[in-house]
């Protein structure tokens, strides 16, 4: 796993942006994560977050003016 880990990007400990809002679906309009996502955040494993990081960076996020 040690391996795994030097070749995943350098990234912030969350992709949050203190825009939390998921007021019309289960994803935060903030960052992007789904509600299960922000939930699991600190329990994920650093290869589960970085899939989460490729897809919300893909969609535009995180905004931080929503």
């Amino acid at each position: 796993m040690a391996g795994n880990l030097a070749q995943l990007p350098e990234r912030p400990d969350t992709p949050c942006v203190a825009v939390c809002s998921t007021t019309f679906d289960e994803i935060c309009r903030g960052c992007g994560r789904s509600v299960v996502e922000v939930a699991h955040w600190v329990s994920m494993t650093p290869e589960q977050k970085e899939v989460v990081w490729v897809r919300i960076l893909a969609q535009g996020y995180p905004r931080r003016n929503t």
